[in-house]
């Protein structure tokens, strides 16, 4: 049974812990402490490894991005508005000579997975719509799930739609550090009725996870507050347009909340245009919101509003989006994002966002994001400069991923 020593641990469960240990057995933390050596009847080391000036911490938890998308990277500039960044990102996808090359797009995934992996990434929510590369998944060492994302704005039967969707991941194994589930793309993508479908498709207890990009554009709040607007007419355009909906009249949070769609096992990804009545909503309903500044700033929707998140008690977590809309998916450089952005939130709260509560939006929690007996040991080790007196705000400082090792996976297998 190993014993790891390090100049800084940090649990996330507990404060940070100067000079502390970690002993695992089995891919488990058996125990953790301080400068005081473990008692007899604590833990029996068989080996003790001392790593020097490193945090040992858990590994990260990137709560949403999409890797299928990966072969877009460096294709798609950013642009000054959403509609735009869309218009560009789709024009690639369909005309783009490798737009059709499978090899070509498990490539670039599986380079997208190692580096995510480089950069201390652990466990992951990955949005997939054509449900490519599950053996990539497995084969990469990291752990997570995998949201099969359905589209129908105009669907003539949405619960035919849910009732295939179901069908085809029920026929699919994604491994054992994976599983797949069910979700819808966003309001104006999806109608009522398949929202409503994919709800219940999750199971009368609503066993599973789910996800959904909301209240990122202004353009998305437009729609569904008139009716009109630019995604009207984009939706017209692509003949996806559906001349029987009514806009529901309100904000986009609120909006599906009348779809009886949150709960605890929701995440509402980006939330950039949220106001606090909506965030207060998340918050009462048991939500996630998952924030991807880094992107929001690309595809042009602004910034997020780091400090109202925070301050309306819904639970944060952290995503990078995909590597169509972002420069890498190093969860390090979205943490350093969100510290610029919301200078005072203590990177405490920060550092757990992108850790135990990723993995409880995941339906991991106690599992992976902290440090404590009987989680798995997905530990990684953060170079530190030795004297470093506040280990926390180093860590949001932007870690990049040669400062990165891994310790032990926690995988299963």
């Amino acid at each position: 049974m190993p014993l790891y020593r390090a100049s800084w641990l940090v649990p996330i469960a507990g404060p940070p812990i100067r000079h502390g240990w970690v002993a695992t057995r089995d891919g488990r933390v058996v125990a953790l402490g301080g400068a005081t050596p473990p008692a007899a009847d604590e833990v029996r080391e068989e080996r003790v490894i001392d790593l020097g000036d490193v945090v040992l911490m858990p590994a990260l938890v990137n709560a949403h991005t999409h890797l299928e998308l990966s072969w877009l990277r460096g294709r798609v500039r950013p642009a000054g508005n959403f509609i735009v960044w869309v218009g560009k990102m789709m024009a690639v996808r369909r005309h783009a000579p490798e737009a059709h090359d499978e090899s070509y797009h498990r490539d670039a995934m599986a380079s997208a997975l190692a580096e995510m992996r480089a950069s201390g990434t652990g466990l992951a929510g990955d949005v997939s719509n054509s449900l490519v590369g599950l053996d990539l998944l497995e084969a990469s060492g990291l752990s997570g799930v995998v949201f099969h994302e359905v589209i129908g704005f105009s669907a003539n039967d949405p619960k035919g739609l849910a009732a295939a969707a179901r069908q085809r991941i029920d026929g699919l194994r994604a491994g054992a550090n994976w599983r797949i589930v069910l979700a819808p793309h966003a309001p104006y993508s999806v109608s009522p009725e398949l929202f409503e479908a994919l709800r219940d498709a999750r199971g009368p207890r609503r066993q599973d996870v789910t996800t959904v990009h909301v209240a990122e554009s202004p353009e998305e709040v437009e729609l569904v507050a008139t009716g009109g607007g630019r995604w009207k007419h984009v939706l017209q355009l692509i003949g996806a347009w559906n001349p029987a909906w009514r806009a529901p009249r309100c904000r986009p949070v609120e909006y599906l909340d009348r779809l009886l769609f949150w709960d605890a096992r929701t995440l509402a990804v980006h939330g950039v245009q949220a106001t606090r009545e909506e965030l207060d909503l998340l918050r009462s309903r048991g939500a996630t919101l998952v924030t991807c500044p880094r992107s929001n700033a690309f595809v042009g929707v602004g910034d997020p509003p780091i400090s109202s998140f925070y301050a309306s008690g819904v639970s944060v977590a952290v995503g990078t989006d995909s590597l169509a809309s972002v420069d890498d998916l190093n969860l390090f450089q979205e943490l350093a994002a969100m510290h610029r952005l919301a200078p005072e939130i203590p990177p405490s709260r920060l550092l757990e966002s992108a850790t135990a509560v990723g993995a409880r939006a995941l339906g991991l929690g106690g599992e992976f994001g902290i440090l404590t007996p009987g989680a798995r040991a997905a530990i990684i080790a953060v170079s530190v400069p030795a004297g470093t007196p506040d280990v926390e705000q180093y860590l949001v400082s932007g870690i990049t991923p040669e400062r990165v090792r891994w310790v032990e996976s926690g995988s299963l297998c």
